[in-house]
């Protein structure tokens, strides 16, 4: 899909990823409890995003995280902390993006909801043509 002069992608992620404190917690409970943790989000995320089919981004992206949270009790910056990490980590080891270095990432913007019958993230990822 084009919006403007970008091309746009989309995928949704069901339910809510572990935010910044669970990792935290999992790393302090034993040290590879938090490499444990991310990759179990990875492996989530590169299952939602098969839907993206053979895209893979040519230049740099700018990306918009919706995250429809179940309620309010997670503060923003814990939802979406570790969140972001392991999506762009997972779209890296997908082949979705060659890196997620500033040569790739021209930017993120997060948007926060509250949908308590159907938590979940929707990624947007726009690539500029020029």
């Amino acid at each position: 899909m084009r919006q403007g002069g970008a091309q746009v992608v989309k995928f949704t992620i069901r339910g809510t990823l572990p935010g910044l404190n669970e990792l935290i917690e999992a790393e302090r409970s034993h040290r590879q409890m938090g490499a444990k943790l991310k990759k179990q989000c990875e492996a989530v995320v590169l299952h939602a995003a098969r839907s993206l089919g053979k895209w893979r981004a040519d230049g740099p992206v700018r990306m918009v995280y919706r995250w429809y949270e179940p309620n309010r009790r997670r503060d923003k910056d814990n939802v979406c902390a570790f969140g972001r990490k392991v999506i762009q980590d997972a779209l890296v080891r997908g082949k979705y993006l060659r890196n997620d270095g500033w040569k790739e990432i021209a930017g993120f913007e997060d948007v926060f909801e509250v949908d308590a019958k159907r938590p979940r993230i929707e990624v947007e990822i726009y690539e500029d043509e020029n």
